[in-house]
């Protein structure tokens, strides 16, 4: 069962993006508690980019969004990007969000200080502990980091915001499959600290073993979900991202 209105961190309701005359997403409703992580699957061009980038009103088009996004309870469908993020929803698009001309630590220490009341907001300290790799790194510039290395301190620069919901389109893109394990790992780790993160990806095989719900989506509407280990039974998941024998 879906996280209800009172204990939901984010939630989507009615949630329907149309570019021209093309619906590309229909969600009735989604919804992601505090220290949960849930799974967005699906084929390229299923909806799930729309999905998160709906949910944080940005998008590269120029798209009509229709529905409500709720924060911790708050309607913050009217409000503007900024306004979410600085309200603690954060989107880590795949290797976006790293300087490249400037060290780890800088990448790090650039992130300017905001209110964040009733957030924790990561320390330099905490993140090092979170991410041994980039204490290692350090003093390397972003553009000397290698792709796994480059969506940990994207991650590591959304927390020291004070996330209160995360969400990560693709995060596993272009990494090898121990770097994948690894960041998927630390993304388990921050949902049990308490972090509501929604988990858009196409390694499904990864990210089932790590996420507490998984969403089907294809052409863009919910045709599946369920806690993990029931879903990976379900024919749909089964035959067409975890090969035939699994089902």
């Amino acid at each position: 069962m879906n996280p209800t209105m009172e204990n939901a961190i984010i939630e989507a309701r009615d949630l329907t993006v149309t570019y021209g005359g093309n619906q590309a997403l229909a969600i009735p409703h989604l919804a992601v508690g505090r220290g949960e992580l849930v799974g967005v699957v699906g084929a390229n061009g299923a909806g799930k980019s729309s999905l998160v980038n709906a949910l944080l009103g940005w998008s590269r088009g120029a798209p009509r969004v229709t529905g409500t996004v709720y924060l911790a309870g708050e309607d913050i469908s009217r409000l503007p990007t900024f306004v979410r993020v600085r309200k603690g929803l954060l989107l880590i698009p795949e290797g976006k969000l790293v300087f490249g001309t400037i060290s780890v630590e800088d990448n790090l220490l650039s992130v300017g200080a905001i209110e964040a009341k009733g957030r924790h907001l990561y320390s330099i300290a905490e993140i090092y502990d979170l991410f041994p790799r980039l204490k290692e790194r350090r003093h390397h510039l972003g553009a000397e980091l290698s792709g796994g290395e480059r969506q940990m301190l994207g991650i590591a620069r959304a927390l020291r915001l004070g996330p209160s919901a995360l969400l990560l389109d693709e995060p596993s893109i272009g990494l090898a499959p121990r770097l994948v394990s690894t960041v998927l790992a630390t993304v388990r780790q921050l949902a049990d600290a308490g972090l509501a993160v929604l988990l858009v990806e196409q390694n499904v095989r990864a990210a089932i073993e790590v996420v507490d719900r998984l969403v089907l989506i294809e052409r863009g509407r919910i045709v599946a979900e369920g806690p993990a280990a029931a879903m990976r039974d379900d024919p749909r998941i089964a035959e067409a991202y975890l090969g035939a024998h699994a089902a």
